[in-house]
C-alpha cells in the first residue's frame, strides 16, 4: 500500500544526535539514542475495554499494551467533543486558554504562536509524522509535522450497495433543494451502522494501518528519533466495521444500560435529548420522523439501541486489531524496546447512559476516556493507577519520558511520577467544561471531578460570575450519576470547597480533595 505524502522542512532533524536523559537514571535506550514515540489517538473511545474491567469486550491488543505499561484508570478530557479536546492535549493548554470550544475554529487564530506537542519534539531533533485524525479533521496543523501521510484509499464510508443507492437518491434530493457543502453532505449520509464481510483495509482505518506499518519500517531503517501519530476514526459514528468483528458479540449477549434516565433533578439542557448526533443518519432520521408523525417523543426503540451498542463494540474490536498490527510492527522492526507508546481516546461516549446517546456532556461517561502509556524499562508494568489524570498532562509526560525540557506554557503536570510508581501520592482533580443552554440561558458548564465527587457550575456565558444552575454527584455511592444532590443542605460546606477548585482551573491539579 503506497501513500501520498505531504513533505515539510526537516529543520528539527539537525539535532537528531541529541541524547536524552534516561528516566530511570540508567541507559534506557540502545546506544543512548533518544526514545521514539508512537501516539495512538482513538476517536470517541470510552473506557469500555477489557483492561478497564469490561470483560465482555474483545480488546486483546490494547489489553496487552496496558499489561506492559501504565493504565490510568481515571483519566479525563478537558472538553467532551473532538476539536477542543484534541487541541487541549496537543497544546498542553486548557480550553479557556486555547479558546477553542467548537469544531470550526482553528487554534492558530486564538493562540497562533503556541508550540504544539509535536513541534516541541521537532525542536529537539525528532522527525514528526502524522496520519489519520490527530487534530480534528479539516483543522489539522501542518507546522506540527515534518511529514503528513495520507493512505491510498479510494473507498466509501459505506460499502453496502443498498446504502450507496440510498445515498445517491439523497444526494439528488439535496441538489434539488439547493443544499451545498456540509449541509448537502449531512443530508445524504447513510445508515448509522454497517456490517459487511470485507477485509479490514476496505475501510479507512484498516487502510491507514497498512500505511502506518510501512511507515514504521521506514522510520526503523532511518535510525532517526521519531514521533509518529496514528489517529483512528472509529468508534466514531457511523458504527461501521467488518463482519468478523460484529461476529465477536452474539446478539443475545448485547445488554442495554441499567441507567437509561436523565439524572434526577438535573438542570434542563445539561444533556442532549435523542437523537442528537445520531439524527444525521438516514435510518435514525426516518425513525424520528415516524415517531413524531405518530405524536410520540423520539426515542431509540430496543432494536436500535441493541444495534448501536453492538456496532460500537464491533468498532472497538476492529480498532483493537489495527493497534495490534502497530504493536507487532514495533516488535518486528526492533523498535519496541526504544519506543514510548501512548494511547488515548479524545473523550467518552454515552450509549444510553443518563438518557443520552453521544458525547457533549459534563458527566462521567462524556468526560472519562482511556489513557495508557508504556515507557521502555518502566517499573511495575501492568499495574494501573487510580490517581486522577487530565489530558493536558499528556504533553509534559511525553516530554519528560523522552528527556526533553518541559515547556513553560503547559498547564498540566507530568504523569511520569505515576509511571515510575503507580502508588505515588498525588493530590489532584480534573476540570472539564462544555457549552449548553440551561433554563434557556447560554451557559458554560465547568465541572470538577475529585476522588469522590463531581461538581458542576453552569455559568452564564455573558457573565461568568453568574451561576445559572449547579450539579453535584456522589461517587462514593454510585458512578452512574443518577441523582443531582446539590440541594441537600448537608452538602453546603462541601459545595464551598468544591467551588473553590473551579475558581482557578490551572491550579486545580494540586488542590486537596474536599471530603
Amino acid at each position: 500500500m503506497h501513500a501520498r505524502e505531504k513533505l515539510l522542512p526537516l529543520a528539527g532533524l539537525i539535532l537528531a544526535g541529541l541524547s536524552a536523559t534516561p528516566v530511570w537514571g540508567a541507559p534506557a535506550t540502545p546506544g543512548g539514542r533518544p526514545p521514539n514515540v508512537l501516539m495512538i489517538p482513538v476517536d470517541d473511545l470510552r473506557p469500555q475495554l477489557g483492561c478497564y474491567g469490561h470483560r465482555g469486550i474483545v480488546s486483546p491488543n490494547i489489553d496487552r499494551l496496558a499489561a506492559a505499561g501504565r493504565r490510568f484508570h481515571r483519566a479525563y478530557t478537558m472538553v467532551s467533543t473532538c476539536s477542543p479536546s484534541r487541541t487541549c492535549l496537543m497544546t498542553g493548554c486548557r480550553p479557556d486558554t486555547t479558546r477553542i470550544y467548537d469544531l470550526n475554529t482553528h487554534f492558530r487564530t486564538t493562540i497562533p504562536d503556541v508550540v504544539t506537542l509535536t513541534q516541541h519534539f521537532q525542536k529537539h531533533g525528532y522527525e514528526t509524522v502524522g496520519m489519520g485524525k490527530v487534530f480534528h479533521g479539516s483543522l489539522n496543523d501542518m507546522p506540527s509535522w515534518n511529514r503528513w501521510v495520507e493512505p491510498e484509499w479510494s473507498g466509501s464510508a459505506w460499502l453496502d450497495p443498498e446504502t450507496e443507492a440510498l445515498r445517491r437518491k439523497l444526494q439528488e434530493e439535496a441538489a434539488a433543494k439547493g443544499l451545498k457543502g456540509k449541509a448537502r453532505q449531512t443530508y445524504a449520509r447513510g445508515t448509522v451502522t454497517e456490517c459487511m464481510d470485507v477485509d479490514d483495509n476496505a475501510y479507512l482505518d484498516g487502510a491507514m494501518t497498512d500505511t502506518a506499518v510501512a511507515e514504521l519500517k521506514r522510520l526503523a531503517a532511518s535510525g532517526k528519533p521519531f514521533f509518529l501519530a496514528v489517529g483512528y476514526h472509529k468508534p466514531h459514528l457511523p458504527f461501521i466495521a467488518p463482519k468478523r468483528y460484529w461476529d465477536l458479540y452474539p446478539e443475545a449477549a448485547i445488554s442495554l444500560t441499567d441507567n437509561p434516565l436523565h439524572p434526577k433533578d438535573m438542570p434542563p439542557g445539561a444533556v442532549d435529548t435523542f437523537p442528537g448526533e445520531l439524527g444525521a443518519y438516514s435510518d435514525v432520521k426516518a425513525l424520528v420522523q415516524r415517531q413524531r408523525a405518530e405524536g410520540r417523543t423520539p426515542a431509540p426503540d430496543e432494536a436500535l439501541a441493541r444495534r448501536l451498542i453492538h456496532g460500537y463494540s464491533a468498532c472497538i474490536s476492529y480498532i483493537d486489531a489495527q493497534i495490534g498490527r502497530l504493536l507487532q510492527a514495533l516488535d518486528e522492526t526492533g523498535l519496541a524496546d526504544n519506543t514510548v507508546v501512548c494511547l488515548w481516546g479524545d473523550h467518552g461516549w454515552h450509549l444510553g447512559e443518563n438518557g443520552t446517546w453521544g458525547k457533549h456532556t459534563n458527566l462521567e461517561w462524556g468526560t472519562h476516556s482511556p489513557l495508557i502509556i508504556r515507557v521502555p524499562g518502566q517499573p511495575r508494568p501492568g499495574v494501573a493507577t487510580d490517581a486522577i489524570a487530565e489530558f493536558v498532562d499528556v504533553y509534559p509526560t511525553l516530554a519528560e519520558a523522552c528527556g526533553l525540557p518541559l515547556p513553560d506554557h503547559c498547564e498540566g503536570r507530568s504523569l511520569m511520577p505515576l509511571i515510575r510508581n503507580p502508588d505515588e501520592p498525588r493530590e489532584s482533580a480534573a476540570i472539564s467544561q462544555f457549552r449548553k443552554t440551561i433554563h434557556g440561558v447560554a451557559c458554560m458548564g465547568y465541572t470538577v471531578r475529585t476522588d469522590q465527587w463531581r461538581y458542576t457550575e453552569w455559568r452564564k456565558r455573558a457573565d461568568l460570575n453568574e451561576i445559572v444552575a449547579r450539579e453535584l454527584y456522589d461517587h462514593r455511592t454510585s458512578h452512574n450519576e443518577t441523582e443531582n444532590v446539590v440541594n441537600d443542605p448537608a452538602h453546603a460546606p462541601l459545595l464551598e470547597r468544591l467551588a473553590r477548585l473551579l475558581k482557578e482551573p490551572a491550579k486545580t491539579a494540586i488542590g486537596a480533595e474536599p471530603q
